[in-house]
């Protein structure tokens, strides 16, 4: 008898000899991790597996039934010798698979072919290879259910539903299954996340007999017993976590900002446009916010276009009427020189404060970067240190050591998701006493994602677009069906310049990237600019810009763009977010499937910001019945960005939403999808019950289990740091 096991005993006392393909197959080190890595399929022997879904190169793992077994030998060409293959064709639900071994040795042959005969059942594991108009597997490893004897009895013996393991080929998915099956047997004793009260009310499985069922269930009440158990431990954990930096964030003591001065009622009585109510109801939840003794922590969500920025302002003005002082941490120089500008634009001489000129209501609005000469950024940060500047503006360089505030009392980050954990926590630890956060985001999150990964933040969102805004209208323009199409685009650029406006051409490539080694060629800012200016669109003034150029060279492009001085920008994405020119009607977006749904929205909305009508031309050389074909005529079909934003979501899946597929680490949640409807419930019946059960037990101390899972969760799970 094997001596049992603990929940962090390290995968080599179940795995032995093969722990270590094990573990890098898994992304796992510890019994824990390896018996919560959940088959990704389980096969119902009545129906076999699903063979739809092929592509050359797939690991696949397949359950079938043997219907051509036959043994033939052939003259190897590089030894001159009579060599032997068995080729067998494998039955699944939605097709059969050739399967072919090859080997020098009769004998060996035919013991396989004995082994796997017709009317046989076995688990088939390979690379896939599309030969001879055929799919196949080259010798792939095998186990069979039915090797010799009566095959109907065989039959019988297989269990109704077999786990599949998701795996990278050095190890295979039966070979998962009999080490997690070992490992279960032999653990001593299974944590219970979930406090009996909540498990017993719901109606839940206890966490060993749950984990037992999903990895090897004898039937669909099983499995759906044991997904519905380990579905709510994910979104329980989730939740626990979020619910104590809630009670955290709410402990801690902040400066309350409530005004004083005349700043912010000079600039309203500026603007030049009144408040959407969108607009107006969320300043009024945010000045609320300002004015309590703990930090704000919240997330201002919002259509392309609808005026995050003038709320994010208002916000920073009303902290500077209080004494403080407010920055904006962008992710990009473009954006930051593009916020400067245009805060200082609107604010007119209110943002000239102490200077000549200046109005004395005003304040200084400073703009920080990493290529700033040794003068300006000295300037810069004296005017940050001594809170001649309220307002700061900047990168990543405001992250830095010698970066000092004098009374930095908000802090506003903007494309909040182009930020790590260690970035915002930096700039937050500049206050003298932790500052109030706003989090903007022009990517609209649905509610799943927002309750799950934005949990310990207040969610506003904007969806109503200021009055005035134009329509735009989309097509695609599919190439490869209609290369004459391409034409049209360009003469369509030049009606727009010819009626006095501007246009962007997007390129998925600056130009000197290596090109790829398999699929075309993309578009390049540099090698199509050229073309541009010598072919379709001469006489027109055209110019480039991507993120390679100079700091400087970028700038005076987006100032000439923006002064109706170019008549086309040549571009990468970095006008993707924040670049604000009305006069810019067109927009033609090159290889546009190369984009992922939220950022053709994002790119969009760079047109259609003053009074004229937008065209948005998606350029494509797609399949016209490919996903990518399919994609892209959604984004035609809708300027909804939250709709759009759920296509995009459950085309990427949410290991690419939650960052959990990051750096060769386990999924955190495998049965629980954030982008699925019907898991909306449960969501939220377990941030209730987690809210509920943190407020009476906050260290808890009440349930060492769901105590020590959290700090598990806490020390591998960054996405969730939004502190």
């Amino acid at each position: 008898m094997r001596e049992q096991i603990t929940w962090n005993t390290p995968v080599a006392a179940v795995a032995g000899k093969e722990s270590a393909k094990v573990e890098k197959a898994l992304g796992v080190t510890t019994v824990a991790e390896l018996v919560g890595t959940y088959p990704r399929s389980w096969v119902a022997k009545g129906s076999l597996s699903d063979l739809g879904q092929l592509n050359e190169g797939d690991h696949l793992t397949m359950f079938g039934e043997v219907i051509l077994c036959e043994v033939k030998s052939y003259l190897d060409r590089r030894t001159h010798r009579t060599a032997y293959r068995l080729e067998m064709r494998v039955r699944g639900s939605d097709g059969e698979l050739r399967m072919t071994w090859f080997d020098k040795r009769k004998e060996t042959t035919l013991w396989r072919a004995r082994t796997m005969q017709v009317g046989s059942f076995g688990l088939f594991a390979g690379k896939l290879k599309y030969f001879n108009r055929d799919w196949e597997l080259t010798n792939p490893r095998s186990k069979m259910y039915a090797a010799e004897g009566d095959a109907s009895q065989a039959y019988e013996a297989i269990p109704e539903l077999i786990p599949i393991y998701r795996t990278t080929g050095g190890v295979d998915s039966w070979q998962i299954g009999d080490t997690v099956a070992l490992a279960l047997d032999l653990l001593d004793r299974v944590p219970d996340v979930v406090p009996p009260a909540i498990r017993a009310e719901h109606d839940l499985l206890d966490a060993a007999t749950a984990l037992r069922w999903i990895h090897g269930p004898a039937d669909h009440r099983q499995l759906g017993a044991a997904r519905k158990r380990l579905k709510f431990d994910e979104a329980f954990l989730t939740q626990v976590v979020l619910a104590q930096r809630r009670v955290e964030l709410a402990s801690r003591p902040a400066q309350e900002r409530t005004g004083g001065g005349e700043l912010l009622a000079a600039f309203d009585q500026r603007l030049p446009f009144g408040l959407t109510q969108g607009q107006r109801d969320v300043a009024a939840v945010i000045e609320a916010d300002l004015a309590r003794n703990h930090p704000m922590h919240r997330l201002l969500q919002g259509e392309v276009g609808s005026g995050k920025t003038v709320v994010a302002l208002r916000a920073m003005l009303r902290v500077v009427d209080s004494g403080g002082q407010a920055a904006l941490l962008a992710p990009t120089e473009v954006l930051a020189q593009q916020h400067h500008r245009s805060i200082t634009a609107m604010m007119g001489d209110l943002a000239q404060g102490g200077l000549l000129g200046g109005d004395p209501r005003g304040t200084r609005v400073t703009l920080l970067t990493g290529s700033m000469g040794t003068q300006a950024r000295r300037e810069a940060l004296l005017d940050i240190a001594s809170g001649e500047a309220g307002l700061v503006i900047g990168t990543h360089a405001l992250l830095e050591d010698k970066v000092s505030f004098a009374d930095l009392g908000l802090v506003v980050v903007d494309e909040q998701h182009r930020f790590g954990v260690e970035q915002r926590a930096a700039l937050s630890a500049k206050g003298t006493r932790p500052p109030h956060v706003l989090v903007m985001t022009a990517t609209p999150i649905p509610r799943t994602v927002a309750m799950t990964i934005f949990g310990d933040l207040d969610v506003s969102t904007l969806r109503e677009l200021p009055q005035g805004r134009a329509a735009v209208q989309t097509s695609v323009v599919p190439t490869l069906l209609q290369p004459a199409w391409l034409d049209r685009v360009w003469e369509r650029i030049r009606e727009e310049v010819a009626a006095g406006r501007q246009a962007y051409v997007v390129c998925p490539r600056i130009g000197d990237e290596p090109p790829p080694e398999d699929g075309p060629v993309l578009t390049s800012v540099e090698e199509l600019a050229p073309e541009l200016i010598a072919g379709p669109l001469s006489g027109l003034r055209v110019a480039a810009l991507h993120g390679r150029m100079s700091p400087e060279d970028k700038d005076a492009v987006m100032r000439a763009f923006g002064a109706g001085q170019v008549d086309v920008l040549v571009a990468t994405t970095v006008i993707e977010v924040g670049v604000d020119v009305p006069n810019a009607t067109v927009m033609a977006v090159m290889d546009a499937d190369r984009f992922g749904v939220s950022q053709l929205h994002q790119l969009r909305g760079r047109i259609g910001r003053g009074a004229h009508p937008g065209l948005c031309l998606l350029v494509s050389r797609a399949e016209a019945t490919s996903p990518s074909m399919v994609r892209l005529e959604a984004v035609a079909g809708t300027r909804d960005g939250f709709a759009l934003s759920e296509i995009d979501l459950a085309q990427r899946r949410e290991g690419d939403v939650l960052g959990t597929d990051q750096s060769g680490r386990r999924r955190t949640l495998q049965l629980l999808s954030v982008v699925s409807a019907s898991d909306v419930d449960v969501i939220e019946q377990a941030r209730e019950l987690a809210t509920s059960y943190v407020e009476g037990d906050p260290d808890l101390s009440g349930h060492p289990d769901l105590a020590a899972a959290v700090r598990a969760l806490d020390e591998r799970a960054d996405y969730l740091e939004m502190g």
